[in-house]
């Protein structure tokens, strides 16, 4: 008798199992099933105050589920336009607020225009082109000369990260002259930019600065070698 009754139990399990791809799809999966199951119920409501009631209660809890939006302005807010979502907008409910309709949810954003530039010199990178762009507005005269030396000094170092060998002035005046549509010719000046040494210099100066514990490694190093003594090292074959 008790084996007979195990094993109906045991259909009876197996029987009502339910597995997540055979329930139905949550629409907001992080309140949980049985927020949703609580929604579905209070939407099945026929009494009008009985539903307000039990809409109020749903807001209460989601408010304790989510106790991190309490510093969000327009906390209720959100709450109940969240429980009118889940509800499939079926839930017919006293809102303190407007309540949200589906054709707003569904609208979709516009799309996003990305500027869309493909340099003849990528290794200079859009931010130069722009820069060469504002030199050119610029009216004649020292702050313009200098401007460009700039410019020029930040495309040779661009040019040096891309490629590691050296590069001449006349290349990188070149580059400039056509990227400014001839409009910045230091082609025949006698301007000298800076050399490879002091740009890649600065380069590594860069890097170990902002390389997680750069500093602090340099300075253990330093505190190591300091007055030429070695760091302890355990003899193992000492008995």
């Amino acid at each position: 008798m008790i084996e007979k009754y195990k094993k109906e139990a045991a259909s009876d399990v197996v029987f009502n199992l339910e597995y997540n791809s055979e329930r139905q799809r949550l629409i907001i999966p992080e309140y949980g099933r049985h927020l949703q199951k609580l929604i579905d119920q209070a939407t099945a409501i026929e009494d009008d105050e009985a539903r307000n009631k039990a809409a109020k209660y749903i807001i209460q809890v989601m408010g304790s589920l989510n106790p991190h939006l309490r510093d969000v302005p327009d906390f209720q807010h959100k709450l109940w336009d969240q429980l009118f979502i889940m509800s499939d907008f079926k839930l017919n409910v006293e809102s303190p607020y407007p309540i949200p309709s589906r054709e707003v949810l569904e609208l979709k954003p516009d799309v996003l225009q990305y500027p869309q530039n493909f340099p003849k010199y990528r290794f200079y990178g859009n931010n130069i082109k722009y820069m060469i762009d504002v030199a050119n507005k610029w009216e004649d005269g020292e702050m313009k000369n200098a401007l460009v030396l700039v410019i020029a000094n930040h495309m040779k170092k661009s040019f040096l990260s891309w490629n590691k060998d050296t590069v001449k002035d006349d290349v990188i005046f070149e580059h400039l002259f056509e990227l400014s549509g001839g409009k910045i010719n230091l082609l025949q000046s006698t301007e000298e930019l800076l050399n490879t040494t002091d740009l890649m210099r600065t380069n590594k100066r860069v890097s170990n600065k902002t390389t997680p514990g750069g500093q602090a490694k340099i300075q253990s190093n330093k505190n190591n070698n300091k007055g030429g003594k070695k760091p302890f090292q355990k003899n193992n074959n000492q008995k």
